[in-house]
């Protein structure tokens, strides 16, 4: 019997400092060009390079500005266009990490999936992979490797009820 720990508190200043997105539905110059400027308007986004043979984007992030990660999703699709890959790089000192742990991190939650157990320093980059932000075969690997109910809603449920949480905190299902 495995004892699942709704949210282990990691307290930083340190915040999520880049990412690099993956949008897929992209055909040409112009397409890229409406994503690039609906990204641009997100508050938190410093820097934006553009990668137009992989259709993806290089986001670097503000230092005193909190990431929203659904809001990155948001302008991407009211470009008409969809997320295929998100992977975000964030900093990290000492944090363990296993599956099914959910780690709050600078008022984030991340769920982690199909993950070992191991302690991770340093800059890390991992993969969101919630619906729309992945093939809904990718997510259904990883639905399959877990069992809390989280990942099926978004949303803090029973896993978190049963440890007092907040049912209505967002949380991010992420692998490493």
């Amino acid at each position: 019997m495995s004892v699942t720990l709704c949210v282990l508190s990691f307290l930083a200043e340190a915040q999520i400092s880049s990412a690099k997105l993956q949008a897929s539905g992209l055909t040409c110059a112009m397409c890229a060009r409406a994503v690039y400027k609906n990204l641009e308007a997100l508050p938190f986004v410093e820097k934006i390079d553009t990668d137009l043979n992989g259709s993806s984007f290089l986001l670097d992030f503000k230092n005193d500005k909190p990431v929203d990660i659904d809001a990155i999703r948001k302008k991407v699709e009211d470009a008409g266009f969809s997320v295929a890959v998100l992977d975000l790089t964030a900093s990290f000192s000492d944090i363990a990490v296993k599956a099914d742990h959910h780690l709050n991190y600078n008022g984030s939650v991340f769920h982690f999936v199909g993950v070992k157990d191991q302690t991770i320093t340093g800059d890390k980059t991992f993969r969101v992979i919630d619906k729309h932000f992945t093939s809904s075969k990718e997510q259904k690997k990883f639905q399959g490797m877990t069992s809390m109910e989280c990942f099926k809603t978004g949303l803090a449920s029973v896993c978190c009820k049963k440890e007092g949480g907040d049912q209505l905190t967002r949380i991010y299902h992420v692998t490493l």
